[in-house]
């Protein structure tokens, strides 16, 4: 390069130069690349060096073919690099892999030929004997991991006649590979162990259908042994786990058995459809729609529809195919009696909740079991965009209350969404003040943690009382001073309508709940006030020292212990 070469002459006379090393290290040195730039995530040194060992098709691991990453670093001649933070091995620079990609004539079917070195070594009788031992030690074998999650990727994209066959004698014991074990467990299923003692299935159609090989699929299906409707053992059906998954071609293939239960649930009750519906996969979902046997209501055993599944998630595109369909219901409640509308709303996904209520027959008010909206779920998870959409339906009751009393502002307050509550507070429905059922009013919630913002415009209103107390006593004050939220006491401070040493229902006035928890800011803020008593006990008799001390605080007992008129031999009850 410094001769005034380019990258690409620079890239090839290095990749000249690999190979006329001739024999084992040019092997290497090319291998080595095709793996880095080809693997579906970076690879572990170790990883890479017991891949370059494997003999594909040899029944066993010969470990003295294992090279070492000195030896691979050389035989690449400076293009790879062994990253210091992550272990990883990766290419010099982006532009290698760039130029690597251009020539993909330098490694052949690199695809395939990785799945083969893959289910070599998941074949061989090392990796066999894991599956007589419930807690194998696996250091031995790095490469285990990698093999079991990615061989199927790499033949997906490119399926040989040897990878399809090594994979068929995969499956002729899969039940018992150790490879089903992190497969599963990679896909979310970490009950396995005590799933598989129940019902030791688990079958090379369903691990087809996971990685979604359409060759493969159908070679077993046309198996006479073959029971496509089988759960494996964690309950799912191969039309299950293609439907998952996003796999059309292998639905399709599974959907042409004359004997397929396409409707058929998981342990869980959960479909096919519902499956394809809770992972977005548009295409999947119309196939099944397709059907004459396919529930588009069914629900799984939570009550939940795919509908349900897909708005939970925020797919926007399956929500509209399912509710083009007239015999989908778009407010059938889930067992905690929430509709599709208060799932999109308590996850945020706004373009879903826009969808449903274009809905004539979605009621964007009902509660759920615990008496929450849509606006409650919103405003409580701080989705400040989902709650002014539903603010500006006339159905939406502003201030109505669940369970606990609660009211949107309420939520909002606690949540810190500023622009929900001034929305709220814009309306002459709704009443600032109102407390839920602990007597916290929204100036409380904001107080508790620590809002400033809400604080200030709630403070802002002249209907709004600073001292307001809950049910036990605690103003908005002793809320912020318990949590140790120095701006929010700041506010209410400056104000000269705050009583500083109000105590609560146990005689604890702010002072006294700011040393209990360790807040040192808050109590010197305190100590700053004339009204605010150091000395003043509790129900218990007790000062804000006698906390401080009692609870560790040594900078609050340092500074209650400086103050003239702090009393540090007064005794409380106990004495």
């Amino acid at each position: 390069m410094t001769d005034g070469l380019g990258l690409e002459d620079a890239y090839g006379a290095t990749l000249c130069r690999i190979k006329g090393q001739g024999g084992r290290k040019a092997m290497l040195g090319m291998a080595s690349l095709m793996w880095i730039s080809h693997s579906e995530r970076p690879l572990k040194s170790d990883e890479l060096c017991h891949a370059l060992a494997v003999e594909i098709g040899s029944p066993n691991l010969n470990s003295h073919n294992i090279p070492s990453i000195g030896t691979l670093l050389a035989c690449c001649q400076g293009l790879v690099v062994v990253d210091r933070e992550t272990s990883t091995i990766r290419l010099i620079h982006f532009t290698v892999q760039e130029y690597l990609r251009v020539h993909p004539e330098l490694f052949g079917a690199a695809h395939s030929a990785i799945a083969e070195t893959c289910l070599s070594y998941l074949n061989s009788q090392q990796v066999k004997a894991f599956s007589a031992n419930p807690t194998p030690a696996l250091r031995s074998t790095p490469f285990l991991e990698y093999a079991s999650l990615h061989w199927g990727l790499h033949a997906k994209r490119n399926l040989s006649d040897r990878a399809k066959l090594l994979a068929l004698k995969l499956f002729d014991d899969y039940n018992n590979h150790i490879s089903t074990k992190i497969l599963l467990k990679a896909q979310g299923w970490y009950t396995y162990n005590s799933h598989f003692a129940n019902h030791p299935v688990f079958s090379g159609l369903h691990c087809a259908s996971i990685f979604g090989i359409d060759e493969i699929a159908t070679d077993l299906v046309e198996a006479e042994s073959c029971d496509i409707n089988q759960n494996d053992c964690v309950g799912n059906t191969s039309l299950v786990w293609a439907a998952r998954n996003g796999h059309e071609g292998v639905v399709q293939i599974l959907l042409g058995q004359d004997d397929i239960d396409p409707d058929k649930p998981n342990r869980y009750g959960r479909t096919p459809l519902c499956c394809a519906a809770s992972n977005g996969h548009e295409g999947v979902v119309k196939i099944l729609l397709g059907r004459d046997d396919v529930d588009p209501n069914r629900p799984n055993v939570y009550n939940r529809t795919p509908l349900c599944c897909a708005t939970l998630n925020g797919h926007e595109s399956v929500v509209k195919i399912l509710l083009g369909r007239d015999d989908v219901n778009p407010d059938k409640l889930n067992e905690d009696g929430q509709t599709p509308l208060c799932w999109a709303s308590e996850n945020g996904h706004k373009e879903v909740v826009k969808v449903l209520l274009d809905r004539d027959d979605v009621n964007p008010d009902r509660p759920d079991d615990y008496g929450q909206t849509p606006l409650c779920l919103a405003t409580c998870n701080g989705h400040e965009e989902v709650a002014n959409i539903l603010l500006g339906r006339d159905e939406v009751d502003p201030e109505r209350q669940n369970e606990d009393g609660q009211t949107p502002l309420c939520w909002a307050s606690e949540s810190g969404c500023e622009i929900v509550v001034k929305t709220l507070l814009e309306r002459d429905d709704v009443n600032p003040s109102k407390p839920n059922a602990h007597g916290q009013t929204p100036l409380c919630c904001a107080s508790l943690n620590g809002h400033e913002g809400v604080v200030e415009m709630l403070l802002r209103r002249g209907d709004v009382n600073p001292n307001e107390p809950d049910r036990d006593d605690r103003t908005p004050l002793c809320y912020a001073a318990w949590g140790g939220h120095e701006g929010v006491v700041k506010i209410l401070l400056g104000r000269g309508d705050v009583n500083p040493d109000s105590p609560n229902v146990n005689g604890r006035a702010p002072l006294c709940v700011a040393a209990l928890n360790g807040h040192e800011g808050v109590v010197q803020m305190l100590l700053r006030r004339d009204e605010v008593n150091p000395d003043k006990l509790d129900k218990d008799g007790q000062t804000a020292l006698c906390h401080a001390a009692l609870n560790g605080h040594e900078g609050v007992v340092t500074i209650l212990r400086g103050r003239d008129h702090a009393n540090p031999a007064k005794r409380c009850k106990l004495g």
